[in-house]
């Protein structure tokens, strides 16, 4: 059967997919930041999951105010980058798992989650992102992908709770999946970040790491979070770290820390990165 083999958490920072474009990752400001993700590259490398369930937000590309879901399951063959007003990313087109999207839709939905099935987007920052933080720059993906789309961006976003508890569908689904695969669970967004009004710029480094050292050792505590200390501690956008707790939710009870690193700043946002382990 498939079988859930590891959690990674990342921030999406759109300055980190230029940086990387541009070829500018060892220019001062940036050189340590990126650092932390070399000890991940090499490690996925040697990894080599078939597919990752790649938790991300929509930054207003393929949703808008006009159709807004909670949780939205990309079940298409190939997603191409999206151009959010400078052009897409010179990145591979991303190659989905439509045979998995489905089944994990239909597990979730008679588990009683309501998902909306996407059969065409693009993808924009927010999925490319991560995956060249953790692949590089390769000619192609070196795995499928299964978007999962989630709102955070528009009130009310999902609770924490109804992310973990997602995460525990999502597990369940895969559990069931008959293909011998393995699959990786990636979370996406924050972490703490504030992009406009007077606290622009806000960055809460304490938090951010208690959150980071309770993924391992409290993530009952972080699944009943209120979305109000998310908004006051975090910034308006560290609401985003919710997806992280869908990443977490799929891994089970006990996990252990393979990988840990924190930087601050990236374009004024704090980037937080952690590769978990689920322990049997």
């Amino acid at each position: 059967m498939a079988r859930i083999t590891a959690g990674v958490a990342s921030s999406h920072i759109p300055a980190l997919g230029a940086t990387m474009d541009h070829g500018r990752t060892q220019e001062p400001y940036w050189k340590d930041c990126f650092a932390g993700f070399d000890w991940t590259r090499a490690w996925e490398a040697a990894e080599k999951p078939d597919v990752v369930v790649l938790v991300f937000n929509d930054h207003a590309t393929a949703f808008d105010m006009n159709f807004i879901p909670t949780f939205a399951i990309g079940c298409a063959e190939r997603y191409k980058s999206a151009d959010e007003g400078w052009g897409p990313r010179p990145v591979p087109d991303v190659i989905g798992d439509p045979d998995l999207a489905w089944h994990i839709a239909q597990s979730c939905i008679l588990d009683e989650f309501d998902m909306t099935m996407v059969n065409k987007m693009d993808v924009d920052h927010g999925l490319t992102v991560p995956l060249s933080l953790m692949f590089g720059q390769p000619a192609a993906w070196p795995c499928k992908v299964v978007p999962l789309a989630v709102n955070v961006v528009t009130y009310p976003p999902p609770s924490g709770n109804r992310c973990y508890a997602l995460g525990e569908a999502i597990a369940r689904a895969v559990e069931s999946y008959p293909e011998d695969i393995n699959v990786q669970i990636w979370g996406t967004g924050g972490m703490s970040h504030q992009l406009q009004g007077p606290r622009a710029g806000l960055i809460n480094a304490e938090w951010d790491n208690r959150f980071l050292d309770d993924l391992v050792n409290d993530p009952q505590r972080l699944r009943h979070i209120p979305h109000i200390e998310y908004l006051r501690e975090t910034g308006s956008e560290g609401i985003e770290m919710v997806m992280w707790l869908i990443m977490r939710g799929a891994l089970g009870r006990d996990v252990r820390a393979l990988h840990r690193h924190y930087h601050v700043p990236a374009s004024n946002t704090a980037v937080g990165h952690i590769v978990l382990e689920p322990v049997a």
